[in-house]
């Protein structure tokens, strides 16, 4: 019994094993020594497992980083963990190349020196990729949202991984950097809810009738359309200024894009009632003291 134990147990050694072994060690084999090259198939082999494991163990990271997002944010991490990948390649090629015995100092030396030249030249270009990672994952931002810019006012219509852009008052695209996102002041009229407090200035002269006044301009905000009549609108006493006592009419709008249009006719409208309650709108005016030296 122990004797055939310990056939089957060479047979298993030498004969199994140093086949698949031997089948292991076939390729290129260059030199001897410590400067010797071998590049086998047992090598390519593990090459080829490490890549197709990293590739699964990325997959199942993105499916589970973005398993709560909607469909187009998933999209757009297609691209980050496609050159992720191109890393890990680039790492297990370069590992397999020093593990069959060639002296790869001299490529990391040269590709060390690169990718600084390119981090250098890409560094914009990164700060946009994670600002765009910020905004898809946490929400600070999102399509139809009316933010406001270096006082550009837009309202989202694509956040991509590395710009955003909305639509101006005026039709124009406005293209953003997601960097401005993380770095810049960014006011977002609609983040929280959809109605914004909005006002109109006006002045008129010193011994005008300040409660007329206070009701006209309550009348042209509750006749104006697109004024929410709750949250109700409300009338300041701003300031004595040096021309003309300071009104303004504050009132609450969900139409915050079309703001300035909507202004504009509730200034044509204040105007037109102010003629005809007689309310002087003064121009600035100043007094002028001209003293003689006499001689």
């Amino acid at each position: 019994m122990q004797q055939e134990t310990k056939e089957i147990k060479e047979i298993i050694e030498n004969d199994i094993w140093g086949t698949l072994k031997d089948f292991l060690d076939l390729g290129f084999h260059l030199g001897s020594g410590e400067k010797s090259i071998h590049l086998t198939v047992g090598l390519l082999l593990l090459l080829t497992v490490a890549l197709f494991g990293a590739n699964f163990i990325l997959k199942w990271l993105r499916h589970l980083l973005t398993r709560k997002m909607e469909r187009e944010d998933k999209q757009k991490f297609v691209s980050i963990f496609k050159f992720i990948n191109y890393v890990v390649y680039l790492v297990a090629v370069l590992v397999t190349l020093s593990a069959a015995g060639i002296d790869i100092t001299l490529i990391i030396t040269a590709s060390a020196a690169l990718f600084v030249g390119l981090g250098l030249a890409l560094q914009e270009l990164f700060k946009d990729i994670l600002g765009g990672i910020f905004i898809i994952v946490d929400k600070s931002l999102q399509v139809g949202d009316i933010v406001e810019v270096d006082g550009k006012v837009g309202k989202v219509f694509e956040i991509k991984l590395r710009t955003t852009r909305a639509i101006t008052r005026d039709d124009k695209v406005l293209i953003l950097p997601n960097h401005k996102f993380i770095s810049d002041i960014v006011y977002n009229y609609t983040q929280n809810h959809k109605t914004t407090r909005e006002s109109v200035s006006v002045g008129v002269a010193y011994g005008s009738n300040v409660e007329l006044v206070t009701q006209i301009l309550e009348q042209v905000a509750a006749e104006q359309k697109q004024v929410l009549k709750n949250p109700k609108p409300f009338v300041l006493f701003d300031d004595f200024g040096d021309s003309a006592l300071v009104f303004s009419i504050h009132f609450f709008t969900n139409d915050s894009f079309s703001d300035p249009r909507i202004k504009s006719e509730m200034r044509y409208k204040i105007n037109t009632k102010f003629k005809e309650n007689n309310v002087t709108i003064p121009f600035p005016q100043r007094d002028v003291h001209i003293f003689q030296q006499k001689p």
